[in-house]
């Protein structure tokens, strides 16, 4: 059973106690219960509003400024709702946001929001909803409308929303303007307090913070070489052979000076220990059509041998391969994953090769060894020379020079000027080998020439590791939130041109959750769990030790959350703040009209934006299981 059934059993227990006890008469009249949902009521605080009230210029004046970007955010809000239900509609398969769950600010029950966060997601958003609601009750006071109560709302035990009661007929009796301006006052304060919880975590905070050195785990494959040798997720790897190691490029040139078995020094964040990892040459990963036919599933998939040598590293595979274009791979694994590799031209059992009890081994002929393009660009210089659309192809040689490799080839392009004209050696889907006199055109993305291919990150079409380990970018990701990563630290992000300024700092931030949507190797939870043995704290703020990465956390769910409930509280819909701002905006262009009705037509605007915004958000949330329930996908 999942988490959210058990949410829901609990929030229906809670539910049964909580109304006994209001039924028996235990309850206090402040507290009041509907179901899950229980309210807190008081009129304590007003005194203190009423006292804050009194530069009443300033507050309207910022009230104005909130005012106008609550308008540009309503109708952004209105748009974003449209085309994302479009979408969803569109879409076979939905992404991962676009699941039930993920719509709920739940840690534990959103796959977006781990467990781990809970505290600072809950004050966060306790601090979001009292701020939200005091700047409608401070607004109120400034207005002269009176408050009939105010309080807190709780789903169970958690804190969901607050609440501030102005009087109704004192409210009609004031103008369009000022209930406006109250009316945007939350969305206002939420605003405000983002900006200030982000300058602080984008300055003196994450300006503390720094990569530890070393090589930071964040994932260990499944049967791997570093899982057999007990290495862990947050584990950091410090030495390799006895060597020193600062970063992944030193980790990368240590494992391929090393031999068959390496000795890792590990520090997991209270003591270190030195592992010995017996290294085998696996495929974590593949593109389609690859020579060996191979699909990586959850059974590992290792390359024992090439031209009938034992290989058990990435750089033994490619002395191995020498200067040859073709080369004889034996693959070993689970017998029913290496059964498409049997269907491969000239694919037969392996003999000399003893893999492990329930495994196979297959050796596989004149297997194309280079850098393995998985899409031509129309128009592009290769399929200008003749290179079919669609077609897989293997690069195995540019301009006389062997090309292993997808980084090979891109360090033979480098060193290219556009304009040129160079010989591309490659090998169709058929083992066909075929040269092009390609024209190169210059690089998208980076100096050197460009043949206009799509490359598959490894070689043949198949990913290759032979340790385990995939490491978390600890220096990108500090670097994305305003801080130093180090040199090169965010190289090869899509993100990393966009913290040239704080309002794309502040957007990095709001997508880092769901970084995994946007390209990036993981989601980020903040500075929290194994993940704070990757971070080191300098400076005035090294005193508070591991309370500077708790003050993060709490800055950085604090902002997140505040903008998504400014964000959430536009959407044009009533009772929501953007569906009140609405009616009022409505109400005052209806009046210079020469409709008879203007109550009436107000209603349909306001009425027509619920509905629509509705209709959105069940479309974004159910687009798809409508489809499938309906037989169109």
């Amino acid at each position: 059973m999942n988490t959210l059934f058990w949410v829901l059993t609990g929030a229906l227990a809670y539910s049964a106690v909580a109304m006994w006890l209001r039924n028996e008469g235990v309850l206090p009249d402040a507290i009041r219960v509907s179901g899950p949902v229980l309210t807190l009521r008081t009129l304590r605080g007003r005194a203190f509003l009423d006292r804050l009230a009194a530069p009443k210029r300033l507050w309207r004046a910022v009230a104005n400024l909130g005012l106008g970007g609550a308008l540009v955010a309503m109708v952004g809000s209105f748009a974003l709702i449209l085309s994302s239900a479009m979408s969803a509609f569109s879409n076979a398969q939905p992404s991962a946001i676009q699941q039930p769950q993920n719509f709920l600010i739940i840690p534990g029950v959103n796959d977006f929001l781990p467990l781990s966060v809970a505290p600072e997601i809950v004050a966060g958003l306790g601090a979001a909803m009292v701020i939200h609601e005091g700047a409608h009750g401070l607004l109120c006071r400034v207005e002269g409308i009176d408050i009939e109560s105010m309080g807190l709302v709780f789903f169970a035990l958690l804190p969901v929303g607050a609440f501030v009661e102005p009087d109704e007929e004192a409210t009609q009796t004031v103008s369009r303007g000022a209930r406006a301006r109250m009316f945007a006052a939350g969305v206002t304060a939420n605003t405000v307090l983002t900006v200030v919880v982000f300058a602080l975590l984008f300055g003196p905070v994450v300006g503390a913070i720094s990569p530890a050195a070393g090589y930071a785990v964040g994932e260990v494959n499944p049967g791997s070489p570093a899982a057999a040798a007990d290495l862990s997720q947050g584990d950091r790897i410090v030495e390799v052979a006895g060597t020193p190691i600062e970063t992944s490029e030193e980790f990368d040139a240590a494992t391929a000076g090393a031999g068959d078995s390496v000795a890792l020094t590990v520090d997991d964040g209270d003591a270190r220990e030195t592992l010995t990892v017996d290294r085998e040459l696996q495929v974590v990963g593949s593109a389609g059509g690859n020579a060996l036919g191979v699909t990586v599933e959850e059974s590992p998939v290792t390359i024992a041998a090439v031209n009938g040598e034992r290989v058990a590293t990435e750089s033994g595979f490619f002395d191995a391969v020498g200067g040859e274009e073709r080369a004889t791979l034996t693959v070993t694994g689970n017998a029913s994953v290496l059964e498409p590799v049997r269907d491969a031209p000239g694919a037969e059992n392996a003999s000399g090769v003893e893999p492990g009890g329930g495994e196979a081994a297959v050796t596989v002929p004149d297997v194309p060894v280079g850098a393995y393009v998985v899409g031509v660009q129309e128009g592009g210089p290769l399929h200008d020379e003749g290179a079919e659309l669609g077609q897989p192809l293997t690069v195995v040689s540019v301009d006389g020079e062997r090309v292993v490799d997808n980084g090979a080839l891109s360090a033979v392009l480098g060193d290219r000027e556009p304009g040129e004209t160079v010989p591309v050696a490659v090998y169709d889907a058929d083992g066909e080998r075929e040269t092009y006199d390609v024209e190169l055109d210059p690089h998208p993305n980076r100096d050197g020439g460009f043949i206009g291919v799509s490359v598959f990150p490894g070689t043949s079409g198949l990913a290759l590791d032979d340790v385990g380990v995939t490491e978390y970018p600890a220096g990108a990701y500090l670097e994305l939130l305003g801080g130093e990563g180090g040199e090169g630290a965010g190289d090869g992000l899509a993100l990393g041109g966009v913290t040239d300024s704080p309002l794309g700092l502040v957007f990095v931030a709001l997508i880092l959750p769901l970084g995994s949507l946007f390209g990036l190797p993981f989601n980020f939870a903040g500075f929290t769990g194994d993940l704070t043995n990757f971070f080191v704290v300098e400076g005035p703020l090294a005193a508070l030790g591991g309370g500077t990465f708790l003050l993060a956390n709490l800055l950085f769910w604090s902002g997140w959350i505040n903008i998504q409930l400014a964000l959430f509280n536009c959407l044009p819909a009533f009772p929501l703040d953007g569906g009140r701002i609405l009616r009022m905006v409505a109400e005052a262009a209806v009046s210079r009209t020469p409709v008879s009705d203007r109550h009436a037509a107000v209603r349909t605007i306001t009425v027509s934006s619920g509905l629509v915004m509705l209709a959105g958000l069940i479309a974004m949330i159910f687009g798809n299981q409508i489809l499938t329930a309906l037989g169109l996908i």
